[in-house]
């Protein structure tokens, strides 16, 4: 499946890391260990079987307005993230929508082994696939109000947060970062 590949981006630090679709079924077993980790609760998919994760995937694929893509570090899974259109899923009359926002969602595979600097080269290489599209003009994200640890990554990254907003699974922090702030705040140029 690695012949897949959707985008590459080489971290000065830590090297490869490469994005390609999500196999539903054959993705499924990996992913179902990574969603219903303890460290993932804020995916909300703690109590999933694994056919759960297999049928949600795959409703994934069949939608035009969402993507779920594999994250590889050194050709090995390490994370998942998901494009969607904020317009249409998750964000839908939430905010202010503008033409070119896309919205995104992100996990690391949990580890018993971290990697320094892991987290942030895996949100910098998703920011950078994002705006790698020409259509993109800013990323926007709803991490659940208590995911501190997010928060502080997506900062670093260049997303200024807007405010709390209500959705029915949670209380989100919206939080928009434009390409001029990416660029500005990791170095990556990303057209």
């Amino acid at each position: 499946m690695t012949d897949d590949i959707r985008f590459r981006y080489e971290d000065p630090q830590l090297g490869e890391f490469a994005l390609r679709p999500v196999a539903p079924e054959a993705d499924a077993p990996l992913l179902h260990s990574w969603l219903t980790h303890p460290k993932s609760a804020f995916w909300l998919m703690q109590e999933a079987r694994l056919d759960d994760v297999a049928a949600e995937f795959g409703k994934v694929a069949a939608s035009p307005h969402i993507e779920a893509l594999l994250g590889l570090h050194r050709g090995e899974p390490a994370f998942l993230t998901e494009r969607y259109d904020p317009s249409r899923i998750e964000l839908a009359g939430l905010y202010p929508h503008r033409s070119g926002d896309a919205g995104m969602h992100f996990l690391c595979a949990p580890t018993g082994t971290p990697l320094h600097g892991f987290t942030l080269a895996v949100i910098t290489t998703v920011m950078a696939s994002l705006f790698s599209d020409a259509r993109v003009q800013r990323v926007v994200v709803e991490p659940d109000v208590r995911n501190t640890a997010v928060h502080a990554l997506n900062r670093a990254v260049g997303f200024e947060e807007i405010g709390e907003i209500t959705k029915p699974e949670k209380q989100a922090l919206l939080s928009i970062c434009t390409r001029a702030r990416f660029e500005a705040a990791t170095g990556v140029t990303s057209a």
